[in-house]
């Protein structure tokens, strides 16, 4: 059986910087490679890297594929892979497989689901308005990537769980934390974090924690819902985050707009914006449980496999229909409803409460950084004139 090929030359994981309108060429050589591609991971030793839709479709809802950290190769290294504990040090959706993945899940749907998200939408765009029109009133020019794409989905997160908003800042900054080079640091961040999540927890609390609680699987501890509600903070603030930077230049590209705001297109603007710029540009690690073949290639037991994205969403030869933005199977990202109801309600602020508003500088000039790993790109500023 022939082994896929291996790319010596190309680093998937280095930190990057390019213009916003620079494609990535990483994802380009990679889908240029073949359907499955073999590079070197970060925690050292081989990972195998997916780059055909129909096979990746495969890939994510294959049971012989897990995403408990225990099946990693041995001898990775948990930082360097970028890796959670294990499902039985830390049960959590992203580390679960199977009935018991299933069981947590459904403990999550019904707080995060279509309907819900939507009974949730006139709160939504008032926390968006509020935040811009403090922001208007500091300055004519503002940069926003200092701290409004940071703010705005950690103060939507801690209102829906019940979080006093007044720890948002002390979330920022344990979100920032997460991604500190000093040992014990993103220990630290969790904990902090889950302590906060704790705040949404006590006796006549009226939130989706407090709902969480209530219909978690049955022999949840106080500390694993506390990891579960740590889960949805971090997860939702960093996707969103990375995709509110991108979307609001994208809206402002044009400059000032006073026409009547579509919703059918604001809609797509979101929805395109997520296909070409994915907050996560690939897939979390996943591992063989046995020894599987794909696309022609054997993979050991404990091999590491990632799906490209960013590379199936941009392939210029790709059929219309649903991307992989949000993922698929059965680890869909659970808060897809969520992300996308915030992405829309900044855009629709921004065309009806601040119709002047524009870039402040040219859109080829915005840079976006990756700090390299599976993490995605955000741009390293975005002044924008609110006010005209």
């Amino acid at each position: 059986m022939p082994n896929a090929p291996h790319l010596d030359d190309i680093d998937p994981f280095a930190p990057t910087r390019r213009a916003i309108t620079e494609p990535d060429p990483v994802h380009a050589a990679l889908r240029a490679a073949g359907p499955l591609v073999q590079v070197n991971a970060p925690a050292g030793g081989p990972a195998w890297i997916v780059t055909d839709e129909a096979l990746a479709r495969v890939v994510l809802a294959d049971r012989r594929i897990a995403k408990d950290p225990a099946f990693a190769p041995p001898g990775w290294d948990r930082h360097t892979a970028g890796l959670e504990q294990t499902a039985a040090e830390q049960p959590s959706l992203t580390t679960l497989d199977g009935p018991e993945h299933a069981d947590l899940r459904r403990a999550h749907a019904p707080l995060l689901n279509a309907k819900r998200i939507r009974e949730q939408s006139d709160r939504i765009h008032a926390i968006a308005r509020t935040l811009l029109t403090e922001l208007a009133a500091d300055g004519t020019n503002v940069d926003l990537m200092a701290g409004f794409t940071t703010r705005y989905p950690l103060t939507v997160l801690l209102d829906l769980l019940g979080i006093p908003l007044d720890h948002v800042d002390q979330a920022a900054d344990a979100c920032r934390q997460m991604f500190s080079a000093e040992p014990g640091e993103r220990g630290r961040a969790i904990a902090a974090l889950s302590e906060l999540a704790a705040s949404g927890l006590g006796d006549g609390s009226q939130g989706l924690a407090a709902e969480l609680r209530d219909r978690a699987p049955v022999g949840t501890t106080r500390d694993q819902l506390q990891y579960h509600l740590f889960a949805l903070i971090f997860a939702g603030q960093l996707t969103t985050d990375a995709a509110l930077g991108i979307l609001i230049a994208r809206t402002l590209v044009d400059g000032p707009h006073r026409s009547r705001v579509d919703e059918g297109e604001t809609g797509e603007l979101v929805r395109e914006t997520l296909r070409l710029y994915p907050p996560a540009p690939f897939s979390l690690w996943r591992f063989t449980t046995t020894e599987i073949a794909l696309a022609g290639t054997c993979l050991p037991a404990r091999a590491p496999v990632l799906v490209d994205i960013q590379g199936i969403n941009t392939d210029p030869a790709r059929s219309p229909g649903p991307d992989l933005a949000f993922g698929a199977g059965p680890h869909f990202c659970i808060g897809a409803q969520l992300a996308q109801l915030e992405l829309r309600a900044v855009t629709t602020v921004l065309r009806t409460d601040f119709p002047d508003a524009r870039l402040a500088v040219p859109f080829t000039e915005l840079q976006q950084i990756s700090i390299g790993g599976l993490q995605g790109s955000r741009l390293t500023t975005l002044p924008v004139t609110l006010r005209g």
